[in-house]
């Protein structure tokens, strides 16, 4: 076997290497990590800024009638194009009047013949006026003729009061559009028997759609509150005139101002809530009843509210914290209280001050106590709104 020899002088020189290497690779680690780490920030600003509040509600109709079948029968026809407009007096459904015109007919023949014996009761009592008089009959002969003919009169009026039922009731035989408006699709089909449970009643519903409705509760904390704002500021009258907005299903807002149409008398007991009807313009018919929406109203202005971008919170089990830079470009957690949001920005009750630097960007990467390099954050016009500035 054959031993290699190595000098003293490389192996020394092999130390020193791997010396002055460590020694780049330490200052290198260094370097690196004495460099702060850059996050965006920007200061919390004092604005006024309105408070809104939003409930859910559902649309309905200006007017929605429900077309009921007033009496029983096999339907016959049905005279309209489902989901279309229809004006007041259509023809839309026929119920087989077979039933009603008989009974009509037998109505009409039970008022001839009480009529023949209401003259001919009239005659007797005409006749027996004068014999009464010269004795030729008996006062008892004229009171029968006279009550005889009072109860004829009364029969009479019975059943002309039969009669005008009968053709009311083939009337409803005839259904006809009481409103003008956009009809629905139909309840029952030609053939189907109407008119009596478990059979359809309500054969098809009319909504006058010129104007949009729209139903919605606030608990009754919430009224308590804006009873209380409203009242330091407006009377009742001018409440009702308030503006509101209507938020649809896909976010848009609807761009025409709605407002209170009528207040439920009450707070519901079984839901502690308070009915609201709020009225919008809809000439174009663009909005059908059914529909979900948010109704959202200004309820105050706070002045000098401290707001953030709500971007720069990190919520954790329903508490909400931000990252503050100090004077000395040191990271700082603070627990915040927020009320409410308004566009892209959250307005902070207590936790900061007005000139804090918020950390916006970068809040995953940083801790307490860590030294960073703030930079100011930029809004993006496009897709961040100031304070003041509606959605």
């Amino acid at each position: 076997m054959v031993k290699l020899k190595i000098p003293k002088d490389y192996f020394t020189l092999f130390l020193l290497i791997i010396l002055v290497t460590f020694f780049f690779i330490a200052c290198g680690e260094e370097a690196i990590e004495m460099k702060p780490f850059e996050v965006k920030v920007t200061n919390v600003v004092a604005k006024d800024v309105p408070i809104t509040r939003e409930w859910v509600g559902q649309t309905l109709g200006a007017v929605d009638i429900e077309i009921r079948a007033r009496v029983d029968g096999w339907l016959q026809g049905i005279y309209f194009t489902e989901g279309s407009e229809v004006r007041e007096g259509t023809l839309l459904y026929k119920i087989d009047a077979t039933e009603y015109e008989q009974a009509v007919a037998e109505a009409q023949g039970n008022v001839a013949s009480i009529r023949t014996l209401l003259t001919q009761a009239e005659d007797d009592v005409k006749r027996y006026t004068p014999l009464a008089e010269v004795g030729a009959v008996s006062k008892r002969d004229l009171e029968i003729a006279v009550s005889t003919y009072e109860a004829r009169k009364g029969e009479l009026d019975a059943a002309l009061a039969a009669l005008n039922i009968s053709q009311i009731n083939l009337g409803y035989a005839t259904v006809t559009a009481p409103i003008s408006g956009l009809i629905g699709i139909s309840a029952a089909r030609v053939g189907d028997f109407v008119g009596r449970p478990p059979n359809p009643v309500i054969l098809n519903t009319i909504s006058r759609i010129d104007s949009i409705h729209v139903r919605f509760s606030i608990s009754e904390q919430e009224y308590l509150y804006l009873a209380k704002q409203f009242s330091q500021k407006e009377n009742s009258k001018s409440t009702q005139k308030r503006e509101l907005e209507m938020i649809l299903a896909d976010g848009s807002v609807y761009p025409e101002k709605g407002f209170v149409v009528f207040t439920q008398r009450q707070i519901d007991p079984t839901t502690g809530t308070l009915q609201f009807e709020a009225s919008f313009p809809n000439k174009q018919k663009f909005l059908r009843p059914g529909q979900f929406a948010k109704i959202r109203t200004v309820v105050e202005e706070r002045k000098g509210a401290l707001v953030i971008p709500t971007r720069a919170m990190i919520e954790l089990q329903g508490q909400f914290t931000v990252f503050v830079v100090d004077e000395n470009n040191k990271v700082q957690l603070r627990v915040v209280k927020t009320s409410t949001t308004f566009g892209q920005f959250t307005v902070v009750d207590s936790g900061l001050q007005e000139g804090d630097r918020v950390i916006v960007e970068g809040m995953m990467k940083v801790k307490p106590d860590m030294v960073v390099a703030p930079v100011d954050f930029i809004m993006n016009e496009k897709t961040d709104k100031n304070p003041g500035e509606n959605k």
